[in-house]
């Protein structure tokens, strides 16, 4: 008897993952590979990686908390949020962790205060690059900025460990790494002037999933980034913290049609899931992100729709002009794959409506397996 399936449900094929995971470590053999945890924390997610060998990195002491429940070594994190609340940082450095961001004066006098002596990452800005999830900006100083910030770390007794840099969430861009990777090399040969020797390029994350279309293979992303740190003046240990690349295609988001409407000539399926409680990243990318989508009618006949949630805001629409059943009707299952990665923590109950569960697979075929369709008409 087929399981009945309550909805919003995110299901999670921890293969997939397994599977993601091996593929990146494998592309890019010699540089550590530390999870995101903020992309998707579940802790069986967690576990599966820390089972293979997986690092991790972290944005707060709640993410380092629940690493340590499922016997991560804090000396294995890389703590890459720029900005800290001191408290965090406190707790994070009396646990273990030893390695920190920086990318200012005000967080130098913190690890000073709370971390006296840590290892410290100078935190680069990359140059603006488009890429499918805009996410930099808000981080990030020139070489020239970070030269200064560096010394001045050294003057209060914190350790220059490293610089790192983040080119953007989904780059599609292999070459997004060159320019970011020859101002290591600058800063590298300026801090040796000064006497000081770096240890570790921390590469950041970017790297990206399939959605409605494929990316370019990772060895085109390894080749830039091998060039890339050939070039520089000498070796030192590289790291990457992938996210979206690890968990993305491993999730598919099980909604239920709660509406069907003809409005001004388009079509549009109103789901129990949408913008606020699972699918922000639809509003954060202008509808540019698109999932890949199926339903359960699976009909010959087909027609266009707008997929928009539940909620009475006219923004919590997930997609424009998707492919589906022509019949499609209250109580049909849509399926969203590549959901994986910054669905459900992103969500809110906004005008009431619950984040999707969250079911863990393994060895088993996830729901709506099958094509899956997102692309409007000549994409």
């Amino acid at each position: 008897m087929a399981r009945p399936v309550s909805t919003p449900e995110l299901v999670i094929d921890l293969d997939a993952v397994a599977d993601a995971y091996r593929g990146i470590a494998a592309a890019l053999p010699g540089i550590a590979v530390h999870y995101a945890t903020k992309c998707n924390p579940h802790p069986d997610v967690l576990r599966r990686l820390h089972a293979l060998g997986s690092r991790f990195e972290i944005a707060s002491a709640a993410e380092l908390e629940l690493l340590e429940t499922l016997g991560v070594a804090p000396g294995e994190v890389l703590y890459s949020n720029p900005v800290k609340p001191v408290a965090h940082i406190a707790r994070a450095f009396a646990t273990g962790v030893w390695r920190f961001a920086f990318d200012s004066h005000d967080e130098i006098a913190k690890l000073a205060q709370v971390a006296p002596g840590a290892a410290v990452v100078v935190r680069l800005a990359a140059p603006r690059t488009r890429s499918d999830v805009p996410s930099e900006g808000k981080f990030g100083v020139d070489p020239e900025q970070a030269v200064e910030l560096v010394l001045a770390a050294r003057a209060r007794g914190l350790r220059p460990y490293g610089v790192a840099f983040h080119v953007g969430s989904q780059m599609l861009a292999p070459d997004a790494w060159s320019r970011p990777l020859r101002a290591v090399g600058w800063l590298m040969e300026r801090l040796a002037e000064h006497g000081v020797r770096l240890s570790m390029v921390d590469l950041g994350g970017g790297f990206p999933a399939r959605y409605a279309a494929s990316p370019l293979p990772l060895a085109e992303y390894a080749a830039v980034i091998e060039a890339g740190l050939a070039g520089l003046p000498y070796g030192v240990e590289a790291v990457i913290e992938p996210g979206r690349a690890v968990v993305a295609e491993a999730g598919t988001l099980v909604a239920s049609v709660i509406g069907t409407a003809l409005r001004g000539g388009a079509r549009w399926a109103h789901l129990d899931v949408g913008a606020f409680n699972g699918l922000m990243e639809s509003l954060e990318t202008g509808n540019r992100l698109r999932f890949p989508v199926r339903d359960s009618r699976d009909s010959a006949q087909r027609d266009r729709f707008h997929l928009t949630g539940p909620t009475c805001d006219s923004q919590d629409t997930i997609l424009f002009d998707v492919e589906l059943s022509a019949d499609l009707s209250v109580g049909d299952h849509v399926y969203l794959g590549s959901t994986g990665a910054y669905t459900t923590v992103y969500a809110s109950h906004f005008n009431g409506f619950a984040p999707p569960t969250v079911r863990c697979v393994s060895g088993q075929a996830a729901p709506g397996r099958g094509a899956l369709v997102g692309a409007p008409p000549g994409q």
